[in-house]
């Protein structure tokens, strides 16, 4: 009898652990992993990257320091890979994956990095000799706020956008 209420003791807070570390899973997490795909002209553009929340805080020279190289999203480094060789405002960059980093700047024109090494978690081992491309963008403003960061490809290149800001990058 003793030796069966241990069993059934046992197996309770075993079913209990499980269905607590359930729920803690179901919980959503606060910067969710997304991906984003399309075509630009012919080559497959897919970046891969986690996508924090504004929640009511200053993102740009705030949580997102001006001038410091950032991982464009949250946890890993963004990824941006490529099956064709492309131009990147005007200048090559060939077939391949990178980590994709920028530096924002208060003046509107934000430095956008293709990085060889795209395995990294934020921008903390980030080497600026392993840069494959650097390019300047200007943002522009949108009309409202963008809660969670978002990447969009259309078909003449992709954007980041998050809080008030969009930062467009030209693919051909």
């Amino acid at each position: 009898m003793k030796t069966m209420i241990k069993s059934i003791a046992m197996l309770f807070v075993a079913v209990t652990a499980s269905v607590g570390a359930m729920a803690q899973d179901a919980q959503p997490k606060p910067s969710p992993a997304a991906t984003v795909t399309g075509k630009i002209k012919a080559a497959t553009i897919t970046i891969n990257y986690s996508s924090p929340a504004v929640k009511g805080r200053k993102i740009w020279g705030g949580l997102e320091a001006w001038d410091k190289v950032w991982r464009a999203g949250a946890n890993e480094a963004t990824t941006f890979e490529t099956d064709k060789d492309i131009t990147v405002e005007g200048k090559a960059l060939p077939a391949g994956k990178y980590s994709f980093f920028l530096i924002p700047k208060e003046s509107g024109t934000w430095t956008a990095i293709f990085n060889k090494e795209p395995k990294q978690w934020g921008a903390y081992k980030y080497e600026e000799a392993k840069d494959a491309l650097r390019v300047e963008v200007k943002t522009k403003a949108l009309k409202a706020t963008q809660e969670r960061l978002v990447y969009k490809i259309t078909k003449t290149g992709f954007s980041l956008e998050w809080d008030k800001i969009s930062v467009p990058v030209s693919i051909k």
